[in-house]
């Protein structure tokens, strides 16, 4: 009896004779998966982190700008790390340049 079920279990790879699939269709669905990580989540950020450092680079004193804690506050002075916020009339902070998260929009203008 467990001499034809081994008998059968030998035989079941030479049965099957089929070659191997290429490597290059093995790792098709790993390729395909990275593409579209790449496409859908990293390529964006990437343009959104460019876009913010274009926007720090061209910060300049009396812009007034919102940290990323929601303080609306204006630039009284630019160091190579951090700026010099005023929040009040004798309220001054110093926030690091990844602090800021954007400019206030000017109205009427």
């Amino acid at each position: 009896m467990f001499e034809k079920i081994a008998y059968a279990m030998g035989q079941a790879p030479q049965a099957q004779g089929g070659a191997a699939p290429s490597p290059i269709v093995a790792f098709m669905p790993l390729i395909l998966m990275f593409a579209i990580f790449y496409f859908l989540l990293i390529r964006p950020q990437q343009k959104k982190q460019k876009e913010h450092n274009k926007m720090l680079s061209e910060l300049k004193k009396n812009d007034e700008v919102i940290t990323n804690g929601g303080i609306h506050a204006t630039i009284v002075n630019i160091k190579d790390a951090t700026y010099t916020l005023r929040v009040d009339d004798n309220v001054k902070i110093e926030v690091s340049k990844s602090a800021i998260s954007g400019v206030k929009q000017k109205t009427g203008e």
